[in-house]
Order: C-alpha cells, then sequence, then structure tokens
C-alpha cells in the first residue's frame, strides 16, 4: 500500500522538480509586499511617537482615519507577503518523481509513494489558471482502501465524483507545476502499465482544490 518511505527512487526515473528560476519572479513579489508592510508598520510607529494621531481635530480626522487605514492595508500586505514567501519557499525542494515502481511525492523532508499496483487507473485533470497558464494534476485511482491518513500522502487526498466506471471517489491528486505536464505525461506512458492511462481531461478553474486537515496524521 502507498506509505512514506526513505527508499529511493530508480536511476532511471524521471524528477518533476519545481524550477527555481520560476519562483525568482514569485519570491521578489513577496519581498516587495513585506517591503510595503514594513513602510506601513513605520509609518504607523511614527505617527503614534510624534503624536500625529492624537493632534488631529475635525475635518483632519477624516483624512487621519483613511492614512491609518492605508497603512494598515499595506501591513496586511506584508503579512500576506512573508507567508505566502515562506510558504514557496518551504516548498522549493518538493518533486514528483516517476519510475518503474509508481509515483512518488518528496515533500522536501520525506517520500511517500503510490504503486502502479494498487492502481486501477491514473490520468490528467487540467484547468485554465489564466489566459497564458494551465493548471495540470496527476489523478490516481486506487484499486482498493487507501491510507488516507499516511504522512506525507494525506494532502493530496481527494473525495470527488469518480474520473470513469468503477473507480473510486477517493483518490490521490498530485499537482504538477506549470511546464512539467509534457514530461509528466511522457514518464507515466513510459513506466505505468499501459492498461491504466485515463487520458486527460478538463475540469473548471480552481480544479486542484485544499486538502482535508480533517485527515492530517497526528505529530
Amino acid at each position: 500500500m502507498p506509505h512514506g518511505s526513505h527508499a529511493s527512487p530508480s536511476p532511471d526515473a524521471i524528477v518533476l522538480r519545481r524550477s527555481t528560476l520560476r519562483l525568482i519572479p514569485l519570491l521578489l513579489f513577496c519581498l516587495l509586499l513585506v517591503g510595503l508592510g514594513l513602510a506601513g508598520l513605520v509609518g504607523l510607529v511614527v505617527g503614534i511617537v510624534q503624536g500625529t494621531f492624537a493632534e488631529a481635530r475635525g475635518v483632519e480626522i477624516i483624512a487621519l482615519v483613511k492614512g491609518v487605514l492605508g497603512l494598515l492595508f499595506m501591513v496586511a500586505l506584508g503579512v500576506l507577503g512573508a507567508v505566502f514567501g515562506m510558504a514557496i519557499w518551504k516548498g522549493r525542494n518538493s518533486a514528483i518523481i516517476v519510475d518503474r515502481a509508481g509515483i512518488w511525492l518528496d515533500n522536501g523532508k520525506a517520500r511517500g509513494i503510490v504503486p502502479w499496483n494498487v492502481l486501477a487507473g491514473v490520468g490528467m485533470y487540467w484547468s485554465q489558471m489564466n489566459r497564458r497558464v494551465k493548471q495540470h494534476s496527476i489523478e490516481l485511482c486506487p484499486s482498493g482502501p487507501i491510507d488516507d491518513r499516511d504522512p506525507v500522502l494525506w494532502a493530496t487526498v481527494r473525495d470527488e465524483e469518480p474520473i470513469g466506471p468503477g473507480l473510486p471517489r477517493l483518490r490521490y491528486r498530485f499537482p504538477l507545476q506549470p511546464g512539467t505536464q509534457d514530461r509528466a505525461r511522457a514518464a507515466i506512458q513510459q513506466f505505468a502499465p499501459a492498461h491504466l492511462w485515463l487520458g486527460e481531461v478538463q475540469r473548471q478553474a480552481g480544479h486542484i482544490g485544499r486538502p482535508d486537515v480533517s485527515r492530517r496524521p497526528p505529530r
């Protein structure tokens, strides 16, 4: 059955890793947001220290409130930038690995594998993120029960309408980084038993969804 593992993929495995170059623009944008947040925080501190807020009277209070709200908005943007930036940095070493044994998920700390021999089918979903970018995912449909509290794979479990007749609702969804879908398709068709391939299906935008946190295993 699928499980977290310290074993290693085969030497001829195909590794689908997030490109470091693709991360740079995202990280720079997050840093920009953090910079705006810091500027807003400094503005609030300076206003308090100088007594600007306390000296406002009459009509000036309206302008003051607008200014404070603007600074708070900048601080909120900074917090969002920090949160997203840490998430992006934390996932920089994550990868999907395809070999003769199955499909591995490497979260940067541990690996989990979904072997071919426990699957009833494997396909790909895709949806439009924007005009230029499509979001792809590998859909892994098990032939029997799954361990939905696996320490590595639990976050990939989805409960949705089956892909096809006779397939289960519960399955694994491995999101692919933009630009890796062709290599992923070729890797699956190279290593997976031919009868498992279900093809590709378009879904609505945002099809990746979110993991069910109730499945998170206890630490």
